[in-house]
């Protein structure tokens, strides 16, 4: 086709004169640490978990579980006598909440709205540690680090009713909503799918090249998983087949992730490098690394606020000296709660 350059000449000529910035793209959007809420007291910390419909965010602390309301930004409360709590599991259906307290082989009820104790569910196996709810079956689950089992809890009759058998020590725990909890086997690089109407293992899947997988979170709408691992992987596997569909590169000392359905993208919460990876889902098969947001070294778990798209975080300034467990010492009143958007 000839070129008619007596028409060409004036197009560029028009497009010289638009305005620079209708030409320039829109600057993206960046992560960071919004805010950070500071919060007093002793003791160590793990799970954090978020109720939506009372948009609280809830922080195990040693001892007990603080309260923090995230759109007034301050603390509202405590729940106390939680010894050893590791995690917190939310029951939109009875509108209640589950701590499970590790030291005492017990998990503390209290009432989502009132924010009181109402009930202490003994029995279950040693450590509970990872705590759910499945909608599906309405029970809660613990997942047992010393003793190795599952209890299952019947939060009608506020009493454990079940134990399930596992392959090892179990860390994080999710739930499809559609009959099946998964839970990563940290010792032995697996992950498990329990049907929760037999209360039965059905199937154990290797996540190698996975080390020590932790924090687990899911994609319930396209069944997959995402298993966070020591050595700076993340394994995502089909939850219908178990499947590995692709590993992605993570930070150091993950701990936590959780997913944004709104936004197809995935979180880790690595505590070692001081630093969120930011994973998209292009598809349920394709994923890539869309950014690595600084934190704060020690922000390991994380929770998703999915009303404003933002992440939650617990940290503390480290010492340079050894708990007696082996961890690094924490510097007095520096806990805090970091908040993580777009901005």
């Amino acid at each position: 086709m000839q070129l008619r350059v007596s028409s060409f000449i004036p197009a560029l000529l028009a497009l010289a004169c638009l305005p620079h910035v209708a030409a320039a793209a829109a600057p993206s959007a960046t992560y960071q640490v919004l805010s950070r809420l500071p919060l007093t007291g002793e003791g160590g910390w793990d799970y954090l978990s978020f109720d939506a419909q009372h948009r609280h965010l809830f922080v195990s602390r040693g001892d007990r579980v603080l309260v923090i309301d995230v759109d007034q930004q301050k603390q509202v409360d405590t729940i106390a006598n939680t010894q050893g709590v590791h995690g917190i599991a939310i029951d939109p259906d009875l509108q209640r909440g589950y701590t499970s307290d590790g030291k005492s082989a017990s998990v503390t009820v209290f009432d989502l709205g009132t924010l009181k104790t109402v009930a202490t569910i003994t029995g279950t196996g040693e450590k509970p540690d990872a705590i759910v709810y499945d909608s599906a079956s309405h029970h809660v689950f613990t997942f047992n680090g010393k003793s190795g089992t599952a209890s299952v809890i019947d939060p009608a009759k506020n009493a454990v009713i079940g134990t399930i058998a596992l392959p090892g020590k179990p860390e994080f725990a999710v739930s499809d909503g559609a009959g099946h909890v998964y839970a990563n086997i940290e010792d032995k690089s697996e992950l498990i799918q329990i049907d929760t109407t037999s209360n039965k293992v059905l199937h154990t899947w290797s996540l190698a090249p996975c080390e020590s997988p932790s924090g687990l979170a899911i994609d319930a709408a396209h069944h997959r998983l995402f298993s966070v691992c020591d050595n700076r992987t993340m394994a995502i596997t089909d939850a219908v087949n178990g499947r590995q569909v692709a590993t992605v590169a993570i930070g150091d000392g993950p701990d936590a992730v959780v997913f944004d359905a709104a936004e197809a993208m995935v979180y880790s919460s690595n505590g070692e490098s001081g630093t969120i990876t930011a994973v998209h889902e292009n598809d349920p098969d394709h994923f890539g690394v869309a950014a690595t947001i600084p934190t704060q070294t020690s922000a390991r778990t994380l929770a998703l606020d999915p009303k404003l798209h933002v992440l939650y975080l617990s940290a503390a300034r480290l010492g340079t000296t050894k708990q007696a467990n082996g961890r690094p010492t924490i510097e007095p009143d520096s806990f805090s709660i970091l908040t993580v958007g777009r901005h």
